[in-house]
């Protein structure tokens, strides 16, 4: 049976059995009973405890077999050791799903993993759809379905929420009941033993009740696939992620500039952006946005209209939308003149739209409609600071009539009725209108950037694949190959340069010399001046070593650099073991940039572009993508660094071969897709030249999959 079958047992069950259902008040099995028949499930509940007659007055069944009817849906929640068998009974009565609740698996060590590993056979040997272990079940509150232990019910919505944190949907839930923002969904889905995120998120897609899909992740069970269907729900609907574990603290110490920046944090970021998924920073954020997608319609672009009674929270709202990348709608004339009749004498009739302390709703109702016909907003933002000459439900009640009652393109409104103390009912009037409100105005600047993200990214056109370019693919394995073969970790500077050559892509003349007669005469003949460069699998950063001579332009230059080059490699690291050095005509000047691969174990080779030269690492100035990349998403990587600028012709220099540059990272693309036996490759510098006479490899480094991996 296909592995996406039974999902919908989760959230739509006909009949539930709660093996390990409890008369003690104080267990989980009771919470359980406890929350089906409090939320109202309508299908059969089945306790199931060999020691008990009932609970909360249903029938108790000493074993799964022993109920009478087919149970869709099995809750275990009995100690650890016993969960093996109880799963395996579900399997063998026909029970297409079941939701582990006991812990005591992978989280736990040795004894713990072999327990999991036992739960994926059998549900593997019974085609039975397994939740858990180390969960806290499933909510929907559309079926109404609450398989969970913990107390309330958030109210019916059509905001999903898939989570690796079962704490994370227990808080979700008290600050659903306590803001009123209602769910269509919410999953716990501990340690991922079968069911993982990506089917889930799969299965959101497909529900009808559910307009935007949220989560909280900790990692992704197979990247890949993630990104597929990731892609495919984020067509349908918003898909917002919370991505915790940002830090590289613990992350292995790597051989390239392009492994030491391009982490897993830049990969999670890269990932998400190819696929559509808006990535929050915070849980507040991530709810922030989900309201406004699941609520309003997406702006046209980023001018925004701000409408406030006081000054500060405009200036604040102001600020945000500025550092968010939206700026303030310039407002028509026609729009100003209007305004300027119909408001208080000293109010600011320029975005933004500042009504005084003192207005009341009415005129509140007449600015917000004269907003969002002009032509030049393509969002409002409402603002009301505390005062005590109206209620802040009438406020409320005016912006939904006034947002819902208008003719024209569709526009989202943001409500900021500040505080919480007082306004309790406007927030209720306003969610039944469908209008998120924020406390303080800073937070409606992340929620309109996101909701601007969300349309860029649906009308960008999906860019079909690039066409292969012509290589010499043969060659290229063989290099590889030798490598492979004789357990080299690093590829030289030669080798690595013939792998790139390739592929297509332009690296200055050199060949390797082995003494310094050698180097006078491969000088010679590829033409002064010359640039050396130490050749040795165990140094991969040779400026660091003293490693490199430049502008040598005669045979005694040549002689003396490369004696300076084995001396001082001989101080730095005298146990390395050095095969000589790649002699190579000096490349004309030009823009230094850094290209290059890194391969990621969850998503693949992440290419990356930035910045180059010898101070990559501390300007940080880069981009990643995901192979294989397309010509836009080319475009875009290197759109968003100061690289850019600088092809453009930065301060007057000539503008420089922008083409190469994104020629360069589609090749490398293709190439890392090719190799798999290569986990890290970067250029550094590619010397970009005027524009229309291309680029250069002028170093290059290449390094060979690990066998540990």
């Amino acid at each position: 049976m296909n592995k996406g079958q039974h999902l919908c047992n989760f959230f739509n069950p006909r009949s539930i059995a709660i093996i390990g259902a409890s008369r003690d008040t104080h267990k989980l099995g009771h919470g359980i009973v406890r929350n089906l028949h409090d939320y109202h499930y309508r299908g059969d509940i089945y306790p199931v405890n060999p020691r008990a007659r009932e609970v909360l007055g249903y029938r108790c069944y000493a074993e799964i077999a022993a109920v009478p009817q087919p149970v869709d849906l099995a809750i275990v929640v009995v100690p650890a050791r016993h969960v093996v068998s109880a799963v395996a009974q579900c399997g063998e009565a026909g029970v297409p799903a079941a939701v582990v609740v006991s812990g005591g698996f992978g989280e736990t060590g040795p004894e713990g993993q072999a327990r999991e590993r036992e739960l994926q056979e059998i549900a593997a040997r019974y085609d039975l759809r397994l939740l858990g272990p180390n969960c806290i079940g499933t909510i929907d509150t559309h079926t109404p379905v609450n398989t969970t232990f913990v107390v309330g019910m958030p109210p019916t919505g059509d905001i999903a929420f898939v989570s690796q944190s079962g704490a994370v949907v227990a808080a979700v839930i008290d600050w659903a009941l306590g803001s009123g923002v209602g769910f269509s969904r919410m999953v716990s889905l501990g340690n991922s033993a079968d069911v993982n995120e990506t089917e889930l998120l799969a299965e959101m897609a497909a529900d009808p009740q559910t307009r935007v899909i949220t989560g909280y992740l900790e990692g992704v069970a197979d990247g890949r696939a993630f990104l597929q269907v990731a892609t495919e729900a984020a067509r349908e609907k918003p898909v917002v992620m919370l991505k915790v574990g940002r830090g590289e603290g613990g992350a292995r110490a790597v051989a390239s500039h392009t492994g030491a920046l391009a982490g897993s944090a830049e990969a999670y970021d890269a990932a998400f952006r190819k696929a559509g998924v808006l990535r929050a920073s915070s849980l507040e954020e991530l709810f922030d946005w989900a309201r406004a997608l699941a609520w309003q319609p997406l702006p046209r672009g980023n001018r925004v209209a701000v409408l406030t009674n006081a000054g500060g929270p405009g200036i604040l709202a102001v600020d945000a939308l500025e550092g968010a990348g939206l700026t303030l709608a310039p407002l028509t004339d026609a729009t100003l003149d209007y305004l300027a009749s119909r408001c208080p004498p000293h109010a600011s009739v320029r975005n933004p739209v500042d009504i005084l302390a003192g207005s009341g709703p009415a005129t509140y109702a007449r600015a917000l409609d004269a907003l969002l016909a002009d032509e030049t907003v393509d969002a409002a933002v409402v603002i009301q600071a505390p005062q005590d000459w109206f209620y802040p439900t009438s406020l409320a009640e005016v912006i939904g009539e006034v947002a819902a009652g208008r003719a024209g393109p569709a526009k989202p409104v943001l409500a900021c009725i500040m505080g919480l103390a007082s306004t309790a009912d406007a927030l209720a009037i306003l969610h039944r209108r469908r209008i998120p409100n924020y406390a303080f105005p800073g937070r409606v600047a992340s929620t309109l950037a996101a909701m601007l993200a969300r349309r860029r990214w649906l009308e960008a056109s999906p860019e079909p694949p690039i066409e292969p370019f012509p290589a010499d693919r043969e060659t290229a394995q063989a290099i590889v190959q030798a490598a492979v073969q004789t357990r080299a970790a690093i590829l030289g500077g030669s080798e690595t340069s013939r792998l790139l050559e390739a592929y297509g892509l332009s690296t200055p003349a050199h060949d390797r010399a082995t003494t310094a007669a050698e180097a006078v005469a491969v000088a010679e003949e590829l033409g002064y001046p010359v640039a050396l460069k130490v050749t040795s699998t165990e140094i991969t950063h040779k400026s660091d070593v003293g490693g490199v001579e430049i502008g040598l332009s005669n045979a005694s230059a040549v002689r003396a650099g490369y004696e300076r080059i084995m001396a001082a490699v001989r101080r730095h690291r005298p146990a390395a073991e050095v095969d000589g050095v790649m002699v190579q005509q000096m490349a004309a000047t030009g823009l230094e940039v850094i290209v290059g691969w890194k391969r990621d174990s969850q998503f693949g080779p992440l290419l990356l572009v930035g910045s180059g030269g010898t101070e990559v690492e501390l300007t940080r100035d880069i981009a990643v993508g995901i192979a294989p990349l397309t010509r836009g998403e080319a475009e875009q990587m290197l759109d968003s660094t100061l690289v850019s600028r600088r092809l453009a012709g930065w301060r007057g220099a000539p503008p420089a071969d922008r083409s190469a540059v994104i020629d360069t990272l589609l090749r490398l693309s293709q190439l890392a897709l090719d190799l798999p036996q290569v986990a890290e490759l970067e250029i550094n510098p590619l010397r970009v030249l005027a524009a229309g006479q291309g680029a250069l490899a002028v170093d290059g480094r290449g390094i060979i999959q690990s066998r540990d991996l």
